[in-house]
């Protein structure tokens, strides 16, 4: 049967696909019709059942799915992504997001016992898994022509890239280093077409979150200032990368848009 859905013929690569927002949008764009390449990192246990359940969403909408567990953060992983999915069937100029979905850092006090605090790597480790890997990916599918001539480039930032958090430091840097990445990419990739754009999602209960130091503590003051009385869901912020992968969102560029049901308003 012909897929004939809104995003039939259509690519999403997905950085950090397994779980969480990743997997949230992985669902929700495959209801349109968009085929995937999943890219995530786990064990051989957890791999079986991460392959099983996008063999299953892939089945039920028609679409194709290609998960790469690989290190998304090296140049071999990259490059062993290129090759594979550019032998692939009608990919070539027809990919048509981008989501980096990476939740990879390091949660340490600046100061404590020697040994447990923050050093420069781990900044350093943080800051390009969760930042400054997206331009060189990017950079990769603009390079091989993968790119549609529309293409949406999505990132997620958090509320605590300007807030404190506890052990949260590296994250947070990182987070503010990706929405000034955020602007410059919106400028210097309108020449090929694409539009860049972050979301703040609302505190989530998901895997990464709870690594957080005090995490009880950060869903119960979201409940409390949440005017919807709830935290974010993850597929409340699928919906969004969605809308933003529409015609209609063309014209959104170096947003970050909140996804929060107003949460950052309190």
């Amino acid at each position: 049967m012909t897929n004939t859905l809104q995003f039939s013929g259509l690519w999403g690569v997905i950085l950090g696909g397994s779980g969480g927002f990743g997997f949230a949008a992985a669902e929700k764009l495959a209801k349109h019709g968009m085929n995937l390449a999943v890219v995530y990192r786990e064990f051989a246990v957890a791999d079986k059942t991460v392959k099983q359940k996008f063999e299953a969403l892939a089945a039920e909408n028609n679409i194709r799915i290609l998960p790469y567990n690989l290190n998304a953060l090296t140049e071999e992983g990259r490059q062993t992504f290129l090759h594979d999915l550019s032998g692939a069937a009608d990919v070539k100029g027809n990919v048509k997001l981008l989501l980096h979905a990476i939740a990879r850092g390091n949660l340490k006090p600046l100061t404590g016992e020697a040994g447990e605090t923050l050093t420069a790597e781990d900044i350093q480790l943080t800051t390009y898994a969760m930042s400054n890997c997206l331009l060189d990916w990017a950079n990769l599918l603009l390079t091989a022509g993968l790119f549609h001539s529309d293409a949406r480039i999505i990132g997620l930032t958090s509320e605590g890239s300007h807030k404190y958090w506890n052990g949260y430091a590296a994250v947070s840097l990182a987070k503010a280093s990706l929405e000034s990445l955020n602007t410059y990419m919106a400028v210097e990739y309108s020449r090929h077409g694409i539009k860049t754009n972050l979301i703040q999602a609302g505190i989530t209960d998901t895997f990464s979150l709870r690594k957080i130091p005090g995490h009880d503590e950060l869903i119960d003051m979201a409940v409390a200032r949440n005017p919807f009385g709830r935290i974010t869901q993850p597929a409340d912020v699928a919906k969004v990368i969605y809308l933003l992968c529409t015609d209609e969102a063309a014209w959104i560029n170096g947003a970050v848009i909140h996804a929060d049901g107003g949460e950052h308003c309190r």
